[in-house]
């Protein structure tokens, strides 16, 4: 069973194994309001924790993309090329990047749901 982690720059990461798929959560994208566009790394490219891989544009903004952990791009969602706004649709089913974790010890610099809500709250005020 994949377990799901969250970063305070609200991404998750649902992981399976040492393979996991990134995206943005749904409080991101309440906030970015419609997703137009979502910028990529390719197949076969490595992300760093805490490093940028890419960028969500919406009507109101764009935002870097953080990743939670370092690995290897192993997938891109290739539906958002075309159809970015699966994001406001589902974000937590509409992954961006699949990759392979060089170091999941990583996972325990995340959230789990409970504090990444706590988080969100916190950030309201």
């Amino acid at each position: 069973m994949s377990k799901i982690y969250y970063s305070p720059s609200h991404e998750y990461i649902k992981v399976d194994g040492n393979i996991g798929f990134i995206g943005i959560t749904d409080y991101a994208q309440n906030a970015l309001g419609n997703v137009v566009y979502v910028d990529m790394p390719e197949q076969g490219d490595d992300v760093e924790a805490g490093e940028d891989f890419g960028a969500v544009e919406s009507v109101k903004a764009a935002s870097d993309l953080i990743s939670p952990v370092s690995g290897a791009v192993l997938d891109i969602n290739e539906e958002l090329i075309d159809n970015p706004r699966l994001i406001n649709e589902d974000a937590m089913n509409n992954w961006i990047i699949k990759v392979e974790l060089t170091d999941p010890s990583e996972l325990d610099n995340l959230m789990d749901e409970e504090a990444y809500k706590s988080h969100c709250e916190s950030e309201k005020h």
